[in-house]
């Protein structure tokens, strides 16, 4: 009987038990992260396989995406005449919503995409979407450096607050994409239909934040700067980033005549919160399909 209890009884070194095919989701990025940065580099490999130039196009692109800005809509729609430095108030949005829409975009479609390696082994299946965003970041960081220098162009001269709100508004963006890619990426294994969907959304970004128009337009519409509409239109997540860097990119570029969307900081800290709160919904919604994905793959 002895002999019996001491076998049966648990050692005290032996790890608790799980259930198979189950990780600690989001923590496991960060206890996997060698694994992270392999799936990093497969996919910066995969996509600039075959090409001369590589990561350097990551450069050429937004230099020639801001260059027309410039002439185009600056000189001969002259739409500086209405906006002061508009290429850059417009650039600074547009690489906000460049980011979001490829790192939600790719999030969404990363687990149906390794299905060779979810079928095969076992491997925290997150990190399938945090490397999306990971890759996203750094084609964001050439974009950033053209609008980096072309805000030193004309006089670049930011506040610690406002370099603060540009950092705050790329953490919106990271934690958004992440958590909406979750949650699109497992329920897309279920149905494939929302991959365009997705589309859909992303097409819709743009328009949604004022990235092609200034907050002025959209309170003279939905009846003022306090107004309910105004107050509702500045709670989605990407609005807030993008005036953030409105704030910390364009808005050091002027003579400050241009007023600034209100309460900018707190839309700004509710924007974070409600991408905290998507990040947890995307979370649970992943660990509740991830033991199905095997199967429907």
């Amino acid at each position: 009987m002895a002999a019996a209890s001491t076998t049966g009884a648990a050692s005290p070194s032996a790890p608790p038990l799980v259930a198979p095919g189950h990780g600690r989701g989001l923590a496991d990025v960060l206890r996997y992260r060698f694994l992270l940065k392999l799936l990093v580099r497969k996919e910066m490999r995969v996509r600039y396989r075959g090409s001369v130039m590589g990561l350097l196009w990551s450069y050429v692109k937004p230099g020639v995406q801001f260059a027309v800005f410039w002439v185009a809509m600056g000189w001969f729609l002259r739409l500086n005449d209405t906006l002061e430095n508009f290429a850059i108030y417009l650039f600074s949005g547009v690489v906000v919503i460049n980011f979001y829409s490829e790192a939600f975009g790719n999030a969404t479609r990363s687990v149906v995409g390794n299905a060779p390696l979810i079928k095969k082994i076992f491997l925290p299946r997150e990190l399938f979407a945090v490397s999306s965003g990971w890759v996203a970041a750094v084609h964001f960081l050439p974009q950033l450096v053209i609008l980096l220098v072309a805000c030193l162009a004309v006089g670049w001269r930011p506040s610690v607050w406002q370099l603060a709100g540009g950092v705050l508004g790329f953490v919106i963006v990271g934690v958004l994409a992440i958590g909406l890619g979750l949650l699109f990426g497992a329920v897309n294994v279920l149905y494939r239909d929302f991959e365009n969907i997705v589309d859909l959304m992303l097409m819709v970004a743009t328009w949604a934040s004022p990235v092609l128009y200034d907050w002025q337009r959209v309170a003279a519409v939905v009846g003022g700067p306090d107004s309910l509409g105004m107050t509702l239109y500045q709670l989605n997540p990407i609005t807030a980033a993008v005036e953030l860097f409105h704030w910390c990119f364009w808005y050091p570029t002027t003579a400050g005549e241009s007023p600034l969307p209100p309460h900018l900081l707190g839309t700004g800290l509710l924007g974070l919160a409600v991408a905290l709160a998507l990040l947890a919904i995307g979370q649970a919604v992943f660990r509740r399909i991830e033991g199905r994905f095997a199967q429907e793959l």
